[in-house]
């Protein structure tokens, strides 16, 4: 599973990604990975983690799919938003896994700065993964988001937030919905060429 042509960004939500987290053991498992590393983890600033993953993109002219968590997705729709068409064309694909509901009225206030979500279709192919119970999203809402931005969506029974508390340490299965989204990615390639 990778391709040496591609590089592969883990873009982490709030608090990071622990060293038993499943885009820990995916950075370590997939060649060509980095981590997007925010300067503050636990009280984060929507306009530092856009410049962060600006940042981490543009650090390497190589193709990029992002892997991205909880509030890592909500980043990866800012970001997308503003970006150039230079930086967009670099990035093949997203795999958004449990993208955060920051405009939930439970959501924990250090993350409502990330609101209001974007809600322009993303201009590049994109996989959505969620559960259908986790707090930070409920599935109509991830389904929302999946027809606003354009994506696939894949919702799992029972997978909580899709972190090392729900049980997904090394999450294998979300091998295929990044296998998913790649093979998409090189059919809209091969349309192109």
């Amino acid at each position: 599973m990778g391709n040496d042509s591609i590089r592969y960004l883990i873009v982490p939500g709030w608090q990071g990604s622990s060293d038993d987290h499943w885009q820990t053991h995916w950075q370590n498992s997939l060649p060509n990975s980095a981590r997007v590393e925010q300067a503050d983890w636990l009280t984060p600033r929507c306009e530092d983690w856009i410049a962060a993953l600006a940042e981490a993109i543009v650090a390497d002219s190589t193709p990029v799919i992002l892997i991205a968590h909880s509030l890592g997705c909500i980043t990866v729709a800012h970001w997308a938003e503003r970006a150039p068409e230079s930086l967009l064309r670099q990035v093949r694909g997203a795999l958004l896994v449990a993208p955060a509901d920051v405009e939930r009225p439970a959501c924990a206030p250090a993350l409502r700065n990330f609101a209001p979500i974007p809600t322009r279709p993303l201009p590049f192919p994109s996989q959505i993964v969620s559960s259908d119970n986790d707090a930070a999203v409920s599935a109509p809402r991830a389904m929302e988001f999946a027809r606003q931005w354009g994506a696939e969506v894949g919702i799992i029974s029972g997978a909580g937030h899709i972190n090392v508390k729900s049980g997904h340490q090394r999450w294998e299965q979300g091998f295929a919905f990044l296998y998913r989204l790649q093979t998409r990615i090189e059919h809209g390639a091969l349309r192109r060429a």
